[in-house]
């Protein structure tokens, strides 16, 4: 598991707001003062896979980095949140690609729909009852700074966009070219700060895998992305290049098929979460034998716990909130190394891709703060 001495993605915006002198925003990270700020979120950047590609991304290679951590689950849901509230999951209660909700069921925080029969879920479970915490956009607001969200433009008005990013004004982009130039418009106000948002690498990594030619590809495209806005910086400007989450390459030999393993489903209501990491949700009082039971078919697999264990070992971050408890699983399983838990009948699309992320591993923890200054 990943040091929790290196910084964790939700300090970021805290640490930028920081910098532009919004009272009462403060963060771990150290940032000089600044008139305007932006942070590009590449979505599926790991730290490593940069190092270990620095020819396919010689600029974002060549800025000032360190890594940042991005907690648990290692997921876009959970990393977007972490961005636009400044908390960890065990505050802002995205826990995961999908997590049960009581009274609901299980949530795709993604679609915000019934993860089960894709009823859509919007007007049951408004984004501002699930996500009710301020954005640090809206806080940017009201410190009177011009704030911006860059992002495709068909998920301007999502239910996930509202839980975690309101706040900002959105300006809906469609490909890298004008991802880059409504950056560099976001900034072009005195005291401005823009959040931007490319998909694409996380989409090449699940289906081809990280590292692969069509990778490779797309990092050149998005290292190119960041060269066009840090040539476009205004003076007093900073960039800081971030992601969600990093990404692995799954070992099919060493993955466990949940919908075909009779003992995983055994006392089991419901299942949630995703391959690399599983919220289980027991029958009443059957907690202690499904906690056993995962813990003996999975083995050395995965790490299997108790609700209360990894709540406490800090899994959630540092504090759960009562509203968020809920919705971890009374049994929660990560997978150890390059395994993973299918659910291939349940969710056959998920389960087929050769790239997956949400667990422990510094693959798929660690990610790029990269900076640039105007």
């Amino acid at each position: 598991m990943v040091a929790g001495d290196i910084p964790h993605l939700a300090e970021v915006v805290p640490s930028l707001l920081g910098a532009l002198g919004v009272e009462g925003s403060s963060g771990t990270i150290e940032l000089p003062g600044v008139d305007r700020a932006a942070v590009l979120l590449v979505d599926g950047l790991g730290w490593e896979l940069l190092d270990e590609h620095p020819a396919d991304a010689p600029v974002l290679s060549a800025l000032s980095r360190s890594p940042l951590r991005v907690g648990y689950p290692a997921t876009t849901a959970a990393g977007l949140a972490a961005i636009g509230t400044g908390v960890p999951s065990g505050e802002h209660g995205m826990t995961g690609y999908t997590f049960e909700v009581p009274g609901v069921g299980v949530l795709n925080a993604l679609r915000w729909c019934r993860h089960s029969d894709g009823e859509d879920l919007r007007h049951v479970l408004p984004s501002a009852e699930l996500q009710p915490l301020p954005t640090t956009f809206s806080l940017a607001g009201e410190a009177g700074i011009t704030t911006s969200v860059v992002s495709p433009y068909e998920y301007a008005k999502s239910a996930l966009t509202g839980a975690v990013l309101r706040g900002g004004t959105y300006v809906g982009v469609h490909a890298l070219g004008d991802l880059a130039s409504a950056t560099l418009d976001a900034l072009s106000p005195a005291r401005s700060f823009c959040y931007a948002y490319h998909s694409q690498l996380d989409t090449i990594g699940h289906l081809h895998g990280p590292g692969s030619p069509a990778w490779r590809m797309q990092l050149r495209q998005v290292d190119r992305l960041v060269e066009s806005i840090v040539e476009g910086l205004p003076g007093g400007a900073l960039l800081a290049v971030v992601a969600d989450h990093g990404m692995i390459r799954i070992d099919e030999s060493a993955t466990v098929d949940i919908d075909e393993t009779p003992a995983l489903l055994e006392g089991v209501r419901e299942l949630a979460g995703e391959v690399r990491a599983r919220h289980v949700y027991p029958e009443r009082g059957a907690a202690p034998d499904v906690l056993a039971a995962w813990r003996e078919t999975l083995g050395p697999k995965a790490w299997v716990l108790e609700r209360e264990e990894a709540i406490e070992l800090g899994w959630f971050g540092p504090r759960v909130s009562a509203r968020v408890l809920p919705r971890i699983g009374e049994v929660v399983a990560a997978a150890r190394d390059r395994s993973g838990m299918l659910r291939g009948l349940a969710e056959p699309v998920e389960s087929s891709l050769v790239g997956q992320h949400g667990s422990f591993t510094s693959a798929e923890q660690l990610v790029p703060l990269a900076l640039a200054y105007g």
